[in-house]
Parts: C-alpha cells; sequence; structure tokens
C-alpha cells in the first residue's frame, strides 16, 4: 500500500522572519487509494469501529505526528 504520509520541501527565502522547516508533511486519507470499494471488505467489530472511527480496516488510517511525542507538562 501506498505511503499515506507525503513530503514536500517549501521555498525558503533569506529575509524570512522565522526559521523554516526544510521539509513539510501531510496526510492522505486511505480512501483516496482506495479506488471502488469492493463488496464483502473486511470489517471491524461495533465496538472496535466505534473506537478507529471507521467500520473498514481499508479506511483506517492512524495519525502519527511527524514530531514525535510530546510529554506531558502537566
Amino acid at each position: 500500500m501506498s505511503d499515506h504520509r507525503k513530503r514536500w520541501k517549501p521555498a525558503v527565502g533569506k529575509n524570512d522572519p522565522c526559521p523554516a522547516l526544510e521539509v513539510k508533511t501531510y496526510e492522505t486519507p486511505p480512501n483516496l487509494y482506495l479506488g471502488v470499494q469492493e463488496p464483502g471488505l473486511e470489517q471491524f467489530k461495533p465496538a472496535e469501529a466505534l473506537r478507529k472511527g471507521t467500520l473498514w480496516p481499508a479506511l483506517f488510517g492512524p495519525y502519527d505526528s511527524p514530531f514525535g511525542k510530546k510529554e506531558d507538562t502537566r
């Protein structure tokens, strides 16, 4: 399957007031790579589907921060 995190390099000007990120990322949803939803796709059990936000594992796209986990500072 395709990688759901895409990367791009933005233009960086010499007069930008903030330090630039050299590579930026964005997430693409799994349904972009599915095409037509075939009948009889595997399904999560109802309780798990509610936790994951979708009934079909093929449409589940977990989000992992590209910056790593932040520590709880509370």
